[in-house]
């Protein structure tokens, strides 16, 4: 004990010549390091991250991307891909690309789908390299006009021939739009064939839900509540945590068959757990049946104050949702930022929801989406 006080005391004193206690040891074994090994194998450690990507195609999807740009998402390479030259200028996005160069010459694609699907597939070789070697692909777009309803397909479908598992997350049109319906079903039909979840916005529920907020509030709202289910998952994945979760527990989740619910929710109640819980598993804009539902990944992430008993009992408030056998996967993280308030982040596979869709079968194309999502069929 002196020992180690007389160096304290020298080191402040300015004798810095007299190293701590067992410091000539930690210098001596530092000269006889092998860096050629140590720089190798943090090289090692990084090729074997998982590489997470989230692709905007068309307007909509465009405004998604910028706005989750904004709030960041560690971990993920944002990508804009647009046939209109003018609105992808103004997009915020890590990557972007103009598709259909020759097609639309960056005018837009008309609202027409089919001029969408030509454009993505014009550039087709760019955005394979764009998707090489990635492990979870987000594919956001809004469905029924031209560029995100023909071409989100289009991408989906060549990361999911790279091996990426691909989660769709699109906006579908007002009843009201008529013709823009038909486009927006057909669209997602075909989106549902080449993804392994899709989560659906309606704007028709958006309209019951905040049709009082102005025009751009509300439609922020759509951006948000995707951006924040994206930024949750990809920062679960790719952040060091106390208890940490991988891409492998996210992949073991994601298969376990069916749909998938990305639940995003935060409070600092006096039961911030539990309101933490309600908010993620209720989002009034999804509807989701939790009943019979196959496993969970659930993440929390929470101030030094929070209790091991608070992380348990979030675990706990999750798993009577699902049926007895399910499979739950947890993790947490410790932020001082969170000091009196926590986050709870789910992955629940097996649920049930008119608005998160999961692969359709080419069988089932022709009898559209209509039925499940609540949309008057329209003839054509």
């Amino acid at each position: 004990m002196e020992t180690i006080i007389q160096s304290a005391f020298n080191r402040a004193f300015g004798n810095e010549n007299v190293p701590a206690p067992g410091v000539q040891g930690r210098i001596e074994k530092m000269e006889n390091v092998d860096w050629e090994a140590r720089v190798s194998e943090e090289f090692d450690i990084q090729m074997h991250k998982a590489k997470i990507m989230v692709v905007g195609c068309g307007g909509a999807g465009c405004n998604t991307v910028t706005r989750l740009t904004e709030i960041g998402a560690s971990g993920a390479d944002i990508i804009a891909t647009n046939t209109d030259a003018k609105h992808l200028a103004i997009t915020k996005a890590h990557k972007k690309l103009l598709i259909g160069k020759d097609t639309t010459k960056g005018l837009g694609a008309g609202g027409y789908p089919q001029v969408g699907e030509k454009a993505a597939v014009e550039q087709r070789t760019q955005i394979k390299q764009l998707l090489e070697g990635v492990d979870l692909v987000f594919v956001t777009a809004g469905m029924g006009g031209g560029t995100g309803t023909g071409g989100a397909p289009v991408i989906a479908e060549i990361a999911k021939s790279l091996g990426a598992i691909v989660v769709g997350a699109v906006t579908m049109p007002f009843k009201m739009e008529g013709t823009r319906i038909q486009k927006a079903e057909d669209g997602l039909s075909k989106l549902r064939q080449v993804t392994d979840t899709v989560v659906v916005i309606e704007n028709q529920k958006l309209l019951e839900y905040a049709g009082s907020m102005p025009l751009a509030q509300a439609f922020a709202l759509a951006d948000e509540l995707i951006s924040m289910m994206i930024k949750g998952i990809t920062e679960t994945i790719t952040v060091p945590s106390l208890v940490n979760l991988d891409f492998a527990d996210v992949k073991t989740i994601m298969k376990c068959g069916g749909v998938s619910a990305i639940c995003v929710g935060e409070s600092d109640s006096q039961s911030r757990i539990k309101d933490a819980v309600l908010k993620a598993l209720n989002h009034p804009l999804l509807e989701v049946d939790y009943t019979g539902a196959l496993g969970a990944l659930i993440h929390v992430i929470c101030g030094p104050d929070c209790t091991l008993a608070e992380i348990n009992e979030a675990g706990e408030l999750i798993s009577k949702r699902l049926s007895q056998d399910s499979q739950v996967i947890w993790g947490a993280r410790v932020l001082p930022e969170y000091a009196g308030k926590v986050q709870v982040i789910a992955i629940v596979t097996g649920v049930k929801s008119p608005y998160i869709l999961g692969p359709v079968q080419r069988e089932e194309m022709a009898r559209g989406v209509s039925s499940e999502l609540g949309i008057p069929v329209i003839m054509r």
